[in-house]
């Protein structure tokens, strides 16, 4: 448990000579931005490794999911649904806006922001499902079970995520809301039969769409009800808010019906 901050502090540490060259401050946010892009790139190039010497896996990739199994749905299929899936949970959120008059579509979104838009979801979502679905998950079932591994991972997920200085109940919002999303994404890789792809798509889809909501499509207005974007002031995250946990605790339980359904390997 000890590899993600050994890496973070091996890809600060490396970094630290370029605060010369990118400004008069060495904790500038670009200094940061490539700190973590380096431990990123520390943790792909060490984690095959790890799982072969530490999970006793000789196939690294394949038991991190972003590999699919022979008989397994492919992974295109499993990306295509998880945005789908994300496609969704946004178009409820943005009609709720819309029909509540606190938003209106416009329908407008720049090249810059549909690229950053792009890196969001597929950047953001490849990145984070590889940490928390992949090598957490994973090593959390080494040392519990795979249901008290799905839980643990997803309270740790809403933990990492969560702003403590929101207030109580809207920190109480987001942390639910949080720890509901990691449990989608954990059960939706077991529903996608190991595969990675559909939590990428979901996760990726959420993030990336979010912002390219934001960034010109829809116009929210500074009075849309905190219970409905969710927490966060000027930068809401919708899946604290009443809509998006609602959303997910359906989606949930339609997952562990399937899984309850689904044939036993």
């Amino acid at each position: 448990m000890v590899l993600i901050p050994a890496l973070y502090g091996l890809g600060w540490v490396a970094v630290q000579p370029l605060g010369l060259l990118l400004a008069d401050d060495p904790t500038s946010l670009r200094l940061s931005l490539i700190g973590t892009f380096a431990s990123l790139l520390l943790f792909v190039l060490v984690l095959p490794s790890w799982v072969r010497n530490r999970w006793n896996q000789p196939h690294p990739w394949l038991t991190l999911g972003l590999r699919s199994h022979r008989h397994a749905p492919s992974s295109g299929r499993c990306l295509i649904a998880g945005l789908l899936q994300s496609l969704s949970l946004l178009t409820l959120i943005s009609l709720s806006l819309v029909l509540g008059s606190w938003g209106r579509w416009l329908g407008e979104l720049n090249a810059a922001d549909a690229l950053n838009a792009l890196a969001l979801c597929f950047g953001v979502g490849l990145a984070e499902e590889l940490l928390f679905r992949g090598w957490l998950l994973g090593e959390l079932s080494q040392f519990t079970g795979p249901r008290t591994a799905v839980v643990s991972q997803a309270l740790i997920f809403s933990l990492v995520h969560t702003r403590f200085n929101l207030g109580v109940l809207p920190m109480l919002g987001l942390l639910i809301g949080l720890t509901l999303l990691g449990l989608v994404l954990a059960i939706q890789r077991r529903l996608n039969e190991g595969s990675l792809w559909g939590c990428i798509g979901l996760h990726g889809g959420l993030v990336g769409g979010w912002f390219a909501l934001q960034g010109g499509l829809l116009q929210i207005s500074p009075s849309a009800p905190q219970w409905l974007i969710g927490p966060g002031g000027a930068h809401p995250n919708p899946i604290g808010g009443l809509v998006g946990i609602a959303a997910l605790t359906v989606l949930l339980s339609r997952q562990l019906t399937a899984l309850a359904r689904a044939p036993r390997p």
